[in-house]
């Protein structure tokens, strides 16, 4: 979720706003919603709740994209060698976030008897992937990225255990699993690089467009959106590589969709990025032509991502720790993850708030996160200090 350029533009702040939008709803969902329940697994889901996850799809993508491209867009403000400084240190530093600010705001607590690295980790390491790739010709970084994107789905049959002392190395890079897992610790990686790392070097070649004449660049993001949307309808229907779950018939019209749209995240699948990507670069597109003034409050959250992140898991937390005390009159399970499946804390027997209270509570955590975003929007804009670029 890296920051924008300090010359921002606003349709790429507004699409990443937006994306934060949703992506707070996906995380209200974690926090008050059955924490063991797999929202995608058609046996057992039900479509209000798979629509709610995989309209949710989109943020990752999005942040992974953005963040190539607001890299390309500092080249306005830097060298190449100075951006390929600050991509490696602000790498290095969303690494460290992810192991304990993160951390410590989804679980609350210091043990690490179950840590899952998730978002900011992968992120920190494309931007470190990308320091050194910002050195090479924009049609091999294109070149490298898609190959990333594409060809990653040919790996899936190769699981991490024949590599030996190397197989942590392969979790981190393709196959999703435990890289520490102990009677007392665990470490789980649920975002491998090799295809994130892909979307951001993408991002990257992506941010060029922006250097086109408004009707250049219109035209570009029009083809390149519909582009990835009919590859992805194609390689789909055809069920013969993009996604290591087939789609099949179902008993209805909408469970059928629904198997057809049911695509993979962890690792992300070539399909999983054409069917997010391609809407994602036509909301650009309609963003540049004309910003709604409905888009406005994306456009303020879009300005501070990392503040909106970090700050909407505390507050989550929080509210769960309430919520705890005044459903069950205590909150000692709020401080508990001591397995995969009591994460991010030990709920309650009856714990799941029902769809609608999470929808609500997604209401009432962004309305508070606003105005603490619009305010540390502005201190942002009036500091030149070179420390605000990292939060």
């Amino acid at each position: 979720m890296a920051d924008a350029p300090r010359r921002r533009l606003k349709s790429v702040d507004a699409v990443r706003g937006l994306i934060i939008i949703l992506m707070a709803l996906d995380h209200t969902r974690d926090f008050f919603g059955d924490l063991a329940a797999d929202p995608t697994n058609l046996a057992t889901t039900t479509a209000p709740l798979f629509f709610t996850r995989w309209i949710t799809h989109f943020c990752a993508p999005a942040f992974f994209l953005l963040t190539g491209t607001g890299a390309f867009l500092s080249l306005n403000r830097m060298t190449k060698a100075e951006l390929s400084r600050f991509l490696l240190t602000r790498g290095v530093w969303l690494i460290i976030l992810e192991l304990t600010v993160l951390r410590f705001a989804m679980q609350f607590n210091f043990d690490y008897q179950v840590t899952i690295v998730t978002v900011l980790w992968a992120l920190g390491w494309a931007m470190i992937v990308l320091a050194g790739l910002v050195w090479l010709p924009l049609w091999l970084i294109a070149a490298i990225g898609g190959a990333m994107v594409a060809g990653h789905n040919l790996l899936d049959g190769i699981s991490a255990a024949p590599f030996g002392a190397l197989a942590p190395l392969w979790t981190i890079l393709h196959a999703p699993g435990f890289l520490i897992l102990t009677e007392r610790f665990s470490l789980f990686i649920s975002y491998p690089l090799i295809p994130w790392a892909g979307g951001t070097a993408l991002g990257f070649v992506l941010g060029s467009v922006f250097r086109l004449d408004p009707a250049h660049r219109a035209q570009r993001l029009l083809w390149w959106g519909w582009g990835a949307i009919v590859a992805f309808f194609l390689l789909r229907f055809a069920n013969v590589y993009g996604d290591p779950v087939p789609w099949s018939r179902q008993s209805s019209l909408l469970w059928t969709a629904m198997s057809f749209l049911n695509v993979s995240k962890y690792p992300p699948s070539l399909l999983f990025l054409l069917v997010t990507l391609g809407p994602l670069l036509l909301l650009l597109r309609a963003f540049d032509r004309h910003l709604p003034a409905l888009a406005r409050p994306a456009l303020i959250i879009g300005k501070v991502p990392l503040f909106f992140f970090l700050g909407h898991f505390f507050l989550l937390h929080l509210l769960a720790v309430a919520a705890s005390f005044v459903r069950y009159g205590e909150i000692g399970e709020m401080f508990r993850s001591s397995d995969m499946v009591h994460f991010p804390f030990s709920a309650p027997l009856g714990w799941d708030a029902g769809l609608p209270a999470i929808y609500a509570i997604w209401i009432g955590v962004l309305l508070i996160m606003f105005p603490l975003c619009r305010w540390y929007a502005d201190v942002k804009q009036r500091n030149d200090s070179w420390w605000l670029s990292y939060l």
